[in-house]
């Protein structure tokens, strides 16, 4: 980090006075000049509050660097092989001081510079992230945005020597998404549990476009998944899943991430995995996440928080998110050479620690009154350290949760009535649900939904009935195939003998389950839905019920769990800058 910080400054410094160190006389043949060398080393120590020596050997980085570069392009213009700047492992990496350089032509497959990275550096499963995005193997790496110098940062994804583990972690992504993808599904499947919904910052549900509340409940799965394994320290796995979860929030509408604060908290997540990693050389992709979760807070809470002030009564248990971002970009400034910046965010930062970390005796005497130690925590941050007023902000805020249960708890009950009344009718279970969900509960406006729908259906079967004509199907049993899989492949055509012959063909004769199901189950009558709905018990369903109880596991029944900091990791970097920002320098 110091080392950075000083190369940085020097930089400032050099270009100030437009020396470059790659020409005469610094650089003779491609090698320093130890004179010259020596000679603006000892006129930048005093600058810089450190020792000649110092400074040499970060201006002979520099040096070396913007060689090595020169030489990059020169190669790349007369060959097309790019340099590629690799952020690898702590621990594959021979001297985290020194960078590492990796040549490849830019036209060959993500996947095969994989394989050569694992070769030479000893990895077993690797990732490769450019600009926070995961890059896609089976893509090019031109066409993934990679060029001459890019920065690459190497992720290891599973434990060098133990495979299994490499296999669950690759399953792992898989899992989650699965998971949440079938809960995205359930708000219309009344009969299967959990019902899992979208809430805003007093827990009450956002009316969302399906598509959109698909997109957010995977963004919010991966972003629960990488939080826990955040918990526990595994960083860089944590980092794939946080990852994920920023593809599937690029998918939901600027109108819906004005009104939630997750989109902004991942960005801060991120950032916390890359210095975790001590991967902040990826600095112009932290310090855009940065800028874009400060400008969410701003949407979502309002210029001076008046937004969340209004809604929740007081700041004080979101300050910490303001906390690590003040942080963040304290590091950030630091890095960059800017040591005034890194102090005025650093005091910001001084100020929320001295504020809400929390004080022993106050949260001992919490806890006597019964409360939990997060209760003790958020209820002291948002009543600014008054034992009293705190205690009387968690009851309240345990009577607003069990209200708020008991009125959804209502909601459902009146949901699960409805749909019995439809089904009454001979309708679908799941058909019902729906048309409840599009006419927000109206009854009478549902049936004439599923009334219009039947009666399409209806229609519908009589053109498939229509398609599968005896001859046709003769013809397909002239050609070796059963008649009940061509009545089928008829149907699914609608009624091409040709199309239907080919897809046979494709499928050996055999079609799958699900596309004779589908087949059959493309015009039942109401009096044949409704029977079917009920069997919901199955192999299938029961997997699902076991990734979803998995996913689950990693959703604090806490809303409030992201809130919830210790500070113990914020305290030991702010420690960190405090020492290296207070050595003496006249340079900014």
């Amino acid at each position: 980090m110091a080392e950075q910080n000083i190369e940085a400054k020097l930089k400032i410094l050099l270009k100030q006075q437009k020396i470059q160190l790659w020409n005469p006389p610094y650089t003779l043949d491609n090698r320093p000049s130890p004179e010259h060398m020596q000679e603006l080393s000892e006129q930048y120590a005093p600058l810089l509050g450190i020792s000649a020596l110092e400074v040499g050997g970060a201006l002979e980085s520099i040096r070396a660097q913007a060689v090595n570069r020169g030489k990059g392009n020169q190669m790349f213009r007369e060959t097309s092989v790019a340099t590629l700047e690799l952020l690898l492992p702590r621990d594959a990496s021979k001297d985290p001081k020194t960078k590492t350089f990796f040549q490849t032509k830019l036209d060959v497959s993500a996947q095969e510079l994989v394989d050569r990275i694992r070769e030479d550096y000893g990895l077993k499963s690797i990732k490769l992230i450019l600009n926070g995005r995961t890059l896609n193997v089976d893509q090019r790496l031109d066409e993934q945005g990679v060029r001459n110098h890019s920065k690459m940062m190497v992720l290891r994804v599973s434990d060098a020597e133990e495979l299994q583990k490499q296999q669950n972690q690759n399953q792992s992504l898989q899992r989650t998404h699965k998971g949440f993808q079938i809960l995205s599904e359930r708000e219309e499947d009344l009969d299967s549990k959990p019902f899992l919904e979208i809430a805003d910052q007093k827990g009450n549900p956002l009316n969302i476009p399906h598509q959109e509340k698909k997109a957010l409940i995977l963004a919010m799965g991966f972003h629960e998944k990488g939080r826990s394994l955040m918990k526990r320290k595994q960083f860089d796995i944590a980092l794939c899943h946080l990852l994920q979860a920023d593809q599937q929030f690029s998918k939901c509408g600027s109108a819906l991430l004005s009104s939630v604060d997750n989109f902004a908290v991942l960005q801060l997540d991120i950032v916390w995995c890359y210095r975790a990693l001590e991967a902040l050389s990826c600095l112009e992709d932290a310090k855009s996440r940065l800028q874009r979760a400060e400008s969410s807070f701003l949407q979502v809470y309002g210029e001076q928080q008046q937004r969340l002030r209004m809604i929740k009564g007081n700041t004080g248990r979101e300050e910490v998110l303001f906390l690590r971002l003040y942080l963040l970009q304290s590091l950030l400034a630091y890095i960059e050479g800017n040591d005034a910046q890194a102090k005025q965010q650093l005091s910001k930062v001084e100020a929320l620690y001295r504020r809400l970390s929390p004080d022993t005796e106050k949260m001992e005497q919490l806890m006597t009154l019964g409360f939990t130690e997060r209760e003790a925590r958020l209820g002291l941050r948002a009543c600014e350290g008054d034992v009293q007023e705190a205690a009387l902000h968690i009851s309240n805020r345990r009577q607003e949760r069990e209200e708020m249960k008991a009125r959804e708890r209502q909601k459902r009950r009146t949901r699960l009535e409805a749909v019995t009344v439809l089904t009454g009718f001979g309708f679908n279970r799941k058909d019902a649900a729906r048309a409840l969900n599009q006419t927000k509960g109206n009854v009478d406006q549902a049936y004439t939904i599923l009334l219009n729908s039947s009666q399409i259906t209806v229609a519908t079967n009589n053109n498939s009935l229509e398609a599968v004509s005896p001859d046709k199907v003769e013809q397909l049993l002239y050609l070796g195939f059963e008649r009940q899989h061509s009545e089928t492949a008829l149907r699914l055509t609608d009624g091409d003998v040709q199309a239907a012959a080919q897809l046979l063909l494709e499928n050996q004769g055999e079609l799958p389950p699900d596309l004779t199901q589908e087949s059959s189950s493309s015009g039942p009558t109401q009096e044949e839905a409704a029977p079917s709905a009920s069997t919901s018990t199955s192999s299938t369903s029961t997997e699902d019920d076991e990734v979803v109880s998995e996913v689950l596991e990693d959703i604090s029944r806490h809303e409030e769990d992201y809130l919830d900091l210790t500070l113990e990791e914020e305290s030991e970097l702010i420690a960190t800058l405090q020492s290296h920002l207070s050595r003496p320098t006249q340079l900014l």
